[in-house]
């Protein structure tokens, strides 16, 4: 694993050494590779010691923060061109990076509750310097006070964990360690604990602060937002879902049918929305439902439809919001009233937003097929009661998808507008990058079902 981090390590100096953004695209190219090797080798084997880990699900998830963070600095190029602070920005956007790698190979508790809050300083920095409109401020609160306000329970729970087991390292922890009995104070204890968790991913009723986020981040932020960070919630939840795995099955009780519900009035809520990011945020909410209701229910395929889940929407959200971020700057405008008739205009990019509107429905042959077919079978296996809102959810899912590329894309272009060409081959290159793995990993699935 040190043979990633040194690099890495030293990829920070690059935006003080120079200011081409083509050699840290280059280096991030290599780290890429050298991820996409570890992800191989630990199919076979993992990687532990006292300080770091590298398993098959912590390999995937390095391998998808890398990918993005490239493709996010590739998205972003008008930053270096209107000379928007590029050095800064790039020290900004490689930090996260480092955090985040840092984040999915934490081996103790409290490394990993101490870099999971660090990672909200960068998108911080990033909403409120590189951000689009005033209430960029707001966003940022929004950010900040959900998050932190919901660890500070977890932080507790970790230090009654090491009260009771002297130590915090996470394999040789026994199962339910502070949380043996079935009290309602141990249930109410591993519901604060999860509490963190369900706001970062965010669970509906928690998730105010996404929406916003999104709205006011550029594109590099939201790209990180959607495509990792909101995954950090839902490592935590998979790690420490051992630790206790009978509050979990109680815990699922409470929470799943909160998380069906709000998944089917996320997904209606997206079929109103007159701007496009807004619509992708709401969009990604209604997925993190599914694959919380999953992952709670403790079973294999609950565990690997996550993590499958999580790397397919990681990918897909992440280029939908690139694609968004090149039609506000061919149009200056977010509004899917005026964003209208792009297909006479621009039919290649048309294309990318068909295979990638395919994807946020889980159309076959993508990667969502699996992963909502391992977390629908699991949620079912639980209880059959939750036909109705799965049914609701797939079906809205298919709704909103057309409905963004059927009125972004259909139509006749908007008299008020003149759209200005925006598929560049740097435009390009950054969604076939993001479309090469959504739709050629399906072959080659085993790699991440084999980490339980």
């Amino acid at each position: 694993m040190l043979k990633l981090l040194f690099p890495l390590a030293s990829l920070l100096l690059l935006p003080v050494l120079s200011t081409s953004w083509a050699h840290v695209i280059m280096a991030l190219s290599l780290l890429v590779l050298m991820s996409l090797f570890f992800m191989h080798f630990s199919v076979s084997s993992s990687m532990l010691c006292s300080s770091w880990l590298m398993d098959s699900m912590s390999a995937p998830l390095i391998a998808l923060t890398l990918w993005v963070s490239l493709l996010m600095i590739m998205a972003s190029y008008q930053i270096l061109q209107k000379a928007q602070q590029p050095k800064a920005f790039l020290f900004t956007v490689l930090s996260l990076l480092f955090i985040l790698i840092l984040s999915f190979i934490a081996n103790d508790l409290i490394s990993f509750y101490i870099l999971f809050e660090s990672s909200l300083v960068p998108t911080l920095f990033l909403i409120l310097f590189w951000g689009y409109q005033p209430e960029r401020l707001q966003a940022g609160m929004y950010l900040m006070l959900y998050t932190i306000t919901a660890s500070l329970p977890l932080l507790m729970a970790l230090l009654s964990i090491y009260s009771t087991s002297g130590h915090l390292f996470m394999f040789s922890l026994t199962p339910a360690a502070s949380f043996s009995t079935s009290s309602s104070f141990s249930l109410l204890c591993w519901l604060a604990c999860m509490m963190a968790f369900f706001v970062k991913m965010p669970m509906y009723m928690f998730h105010l602060w996404l929406p916003k986020a999104h709205v006011e981040a550029p594109v590099s932020g939201s790209m990180i937002l959607a495509g990792v960070l909101l995954k950090l919630g839902a490592y935590g939840i998979l790690r420490l879902s051992a630790l206790a795995v009978s509050m979990n099955l109680l815990l699922s009780t409470i929470i799943t049918p909160l998380s069906m519900v709000g998944g089917c009035i996320c997904s209606l809520i997206c079929i109103r929305q007159t701007d496009i990011k807004s619509l992708i945020a709401y969009s990604s909410v209604g997925h993190m439902a599914l694959l919380l209701a999953g992952a709670l229910t403790n079973t294999k395929w609950g565990w690997y439809g996550a993590l499958v889940m999580m790397l397919a929407h990681g990918v897909c959200s992440s280029a939908l919001f690139a694609l968004a971020n090149m039609m506000y700057e061919s149009t200056k405008t977010r509004s899917i009233m005026l964003s209208k008739g792009m297909l006479n205009i621009l039919p290649a990019a048309s294309m990318w937003w068909f295979l990638m509107a395919a994807g946020n429905m889980a159309a076959p042959p993508t990667m969502n097929l699996l992963g909502e077919i391992l977390l629908l079978t699991s949620i079912l296996s639980s209880s059959v009661t939750y036909w109705a809102p799965i049914a609701l959810m797939c079906f809205l899912a298919g709704v909103y998808s057309l409905h963004l590329f059927t009125s972004s894309q259909h139509g006749a272009p908007s008299a008020f507008l003149m759209p200005q060409p925006y598929f560049s081959m740097r435009n390009w290159s950054t969604i076939f990058l993001h479309a090469a793995p959504l739709y050629t990993l399906f072959l080659k699935m085993e790699i991440f079902t084999v980490w339980t």
